[in-house]
């Protein structure tokens, strides 16, 4: 039993991956599939996101950039970590 007691300790929750994410460079893909990629700055429980340095992306294809963007949470697919630096055309 202590096998499995020490692995529900070291288990990540989503929140806790959300957390450890902020201030790091993300891209978030919408229901609608378009990509916004940038630094996450803060999100709350709706999933509602704040990011700055964002970048739109349609059909791959660079289309605006924003200094700040927000993003209402029901529109969201998914969050995830950018393993390329922005500078790098993540």
């Amino acid at each position: 039993m202590s096998g499995a007691a020490e692995k529900a300790s070291t288990t990540k929750t989503p929140a806790d991956f959300l957390k450890s994410i902020r201030g790091r460079p993300v891209v978030v893909k919408l229901n609608s599939g378009v990509d916004y990629r940038g630094i996450l700055a803060c999100l709350d429980g709706y999933m509602n996101i704040a990011m700055e340095q964002t970048e739109e992306y349609v059909n791959g294809q660079l289309k605006n950039k924003y200094g700040d963007a927000f993003i209402r949470g029901n529109n969201v697919l998914y969050i995830s970590t950018s393993k390329r630096t922005l500078a790098e055309g993540a």
